[in-house]
């Protein structure tokens, strides 16, 4: 039964293309390369971002057992796709804050040695120094997001221009068909009124087949990656509670 519902669906679709103009068959073949275009992008992107979360949540598990160590921790030991697509941001955001925080105590290293006769003093971070870190770390959040938020606007071009693009076929058979009434509609027209009608309510439908996979899977897609950029910003300011408890220079009279 659903079978046959399935390809008298199909049939329908196939006679109203076969009865269009040809205007009306190039609105039916733009809605179907929006419809593959946008199956394209949308399987694509949640593959990539189930794939990113994977590897960015198993880096955090690994992590949890060896950050008491933080800077000894070797990102190499860590799992990672193989796959350049593929990008994982915790390991971005550890790997940064580490250079950049390990780039200050050098620096606060050296200085410190030119004021003291120790050959090895003890070097800190003052505040400004972990502003510093936060801010080249949220840099590297905001790179990660926009890499996650990457052809996005396809699908949300596609939510906009397929109804329209419908809209235009319904407009359009519409139009053939009261301009063939209007001609005094023989026996030969009744198949041009048909179509016409068939283009219109055809396109129609498939402006909305296109356009509600589209918009789910965009407001699913933009919800995912809001929340694992709020994941990106926990696991930053739990490195960073880390780095100022370990380097930090405590000053009483703060």
């Amino acid at each position: 039964m659903t079978l046959s519902l399935n390809l008298a669906s199909l049939n329908a679709f196939v006679t109203a293309y076969s009865q269009s103009d040809l205007f009306g068959k190039l609105i039916f073949l733009g809605l179907i390369t929006l419809s593959i275009v946008c199956w394209i992008v949308l399987l694509h992107k949640i593959w990539l971002v189930r794939q990113v979360r994977k590897f960015s949540m198993a880096f955090r598990e690994n992590f949890e057992e060896k950050k008491e160590l933080l800077f000894n921790v070797d990102i190499n030991d860590f799992p990672y796709s193989g796959i350049k697509e593929i990008s994982n941001p915790f390991k971005e955001i550890f790997s940064s804050l580490k250079d950049k925080t390990l780039e200050i105590l050098n620096k606060n290293l050296f200085f410190a040695s030119q004021k003291t006769s120790q050959n090895q003093p003890q070097v800190y971070l003052s505040r400004t120094d972990l502003e510093l870190i936060e801010s080249h770390a949220l840099t590297i959040i905001s790179i990660e997001s926009k890499k996650l938020d990457k052809n996005l606007f396809v699908l949300a071009t596609v939510i906009t221009l397929s109804p329209f693009l419908g809209l235009l076929g319904t407009v359009w058979g519409i139009l053939i068909t009261f301009a063939e009434l209007h001609s005094g509609g023989s026996a030969s027209s009744n198949s041009v009124i048909l179509g016409g009608l068939s283009t219109a309510l055809t396109t129609t439908v498939l402006g909305l087949l296109i356009a509600i996979p589209a918009l789910i899977a965009y407001n699913y897609l933009k919800n995912s990656t809001k929340t694992f950029s709020s994941d990106m910003e926990d696991f930053l300011y739990e490195l960073l509670s880390n780095v100022e408890i370990q380097y930090r220079k405590v000053d009483f009279n703060e």
